[in-house]
């Protein structure tokens, strides 16, 4: 294991207690059957009634009790203990029909099943957190029948590449777009508690391009299908971003809009006939 993913989990481990309490989550909303799976991934996933899915990275697990409320045969996967332990708790508190396994995202096929699985399902923040881009794709295509598809959705990789300083300062690139070494961080907070105090303040990040990515799953087997790119993101990226009444983040209407998140979809090729 990368030193990076140890750090990553124990970073995690304890952002779980802090998460199921915020605002963000909405924890007491989900319960009471008020909250759905985000706009952006609830317009594009289709249905999906019937279908065996794999959620990678699913922290613990609100979107994967979505993704069974819309009728999905569905197990969620996180390297954190503490997340699925939470997720497992909250699933039979809900009564959701959710599976979910510890463990990390490369071991995927041989914990869920190799090649039994209609859809692959992640979303916002999940491939910042890997090392290795093409084993990811590769642990996709593994996961997927013939014909199964994936549906991706985060945080745009530019973004990645770009700071603000304040609300009212530029939007600048501080990290190279084509970065091959991580970029640690030190600090308290995350994205759902802007003010939570943690133990394990330190986290290390990977940049993806949006090329490395897309060449990753077409060397695995994968067609690519659609390529969205979208004008709002699932949190507060940069200080200047204003939150609609959907929910998402995007740039002020007197600057210019950016992309702020993208959609991959790609389809498993199909066994060859002999």
């Amino acid at each position: 294991m990368h030193e990076g993913v140890a750090v990553n989990r124990a970073n995690w481990d304890e952002r779980v207690a802090v998460h199921l309490r915020s605002a963000f989550y909405d924890v007491d909303g989900f319960r009471r059957g008020e909250t759905d799976l985000g706009p952006i991934e609830a317009a594009e996933i289709g249905d999906i009634a019937g279908l065996r899915v794999a959620h990678l990275q699913c922290h613990f697990g609100m979107d994967t009790m979505y993704l069974a409320r819309r009728g999905a045969r569905v197990t969620g996967l996180d390297f954190s203990a503490a997340a699925i332990a939470a997720a497992r708790a909250l699933a039979a508190e809900t009564g959701s029909g959710a599976e979910f396994v510890e463990g990390n995202v490369y071991d995927a096929p041989h914990l869920l099943g190799e090649g039994l699985h209609d859809l692959v399902f992640t979303s916002w923040g999940t491939i910042i957190w890997l090392p290795d881009i093409v084993r990811w794709a590769q642990v996709v295509a593994g996961l997927l029948k013939p014909g199964g598809r994936l549906y991706f959705l985060d945080g745009h990789p530019l973004g990645m590449a770009l700071e603000q300083a304040g609300a009212d300062a530029q939007i600048l690139p501080t990290y190279s777009y084509f970065r091959d070494t991580p970029l640690e961080f030190e600090g308290q907070g995350s994205y759902a508690d802007r003010d939570a105090v943690f133990t394990h303040t330190r986290s290390v990040e990977w940049t993806h391009p949006i090329g490395a990515i897309v060449g990753a799953l077409l060397a695995a087997g994968m067609r690519l299908t659609a390529l969205p790119e979208h004008d709002a993101a699932a949190w507060q990226m940069w200080p200047c971003l204003m939150q609609g009444p959907d929910g998402l983040w995007r740039m002020p209407v007197d600057r210019p809009s950016l992309p702020l998140s993208l959609t991959i979809e790609a389809v498993k090729g199909e066994a060859v006939k002999g």
